[in-house]
């Protein structure tokens, strides 16, 4: 049965722009609902309700956008230093491939046979080639003849 492995703890500035974002999008959530009722009651709250619904979708957009900035920033900071991959040093080194087993073969081996080269297959006879008698069909034109133009 496999251990479980732990997760690592977020760094201090991307779980400080998941709280914002979480809070933002909560509230952009309570101004939906405001808005919604305000509009069954014919209140004059939808309009205040609205905008603040708008301003709360894009503060959303803007913390899902700090978090993923955030988090290249905190991968970045966590890079080996002048290490060619872009993750190197930032996970323990992981441990050596096993050896592998040899390939066990089953039922056991046996040497291939020589091949056997194939008789050379006799070519049919074919028959003398002869150009055709008359015109392609009964009533066609003539095949040309060399020099004669038809102008």
């Amino acid at each position: 049965m496999p251990t479980a492995r732990r997760r690592r703890r977020l760094p201090d500035e991307v779980r400080r722009a998941v709280v914002r974002a979480v809070l933002c999008l909560s509230f952009t959530l309570v101004g939906i609902v405001v808005a919604t009722l305000s509009s069954y009651a014919d209140s004059w709250l939808m309009t205040p309700a609205l905008m603040a619904m708008g301003v709360g979708v894009f503060g959303t957009m803007w913390c899902l956008l700090e978090i993923l900035i955030s988090r290249q920033v905190a991968a970045q900071r966590m890079r080996a230093p002048n290490s060619a991959s872009p993750m190197a040093g930032s996970r323990a080194p992981a441990a050596p491939p096993r050896p592998r087993r040899p390939h066990q073969q089953y039922p056991p081996h046996q040497p291939p046979r020589p091949q056997q080269p194939y008789p050379p297959r006799p070519r049919p006879p074919q028959p003398p080639h002869q150009p055709p008698a008359g015109p392609p069909y009964p009533g066609g034109p003539a095949p040309r003849q060399a020099g004669l133009t038809t102008r």
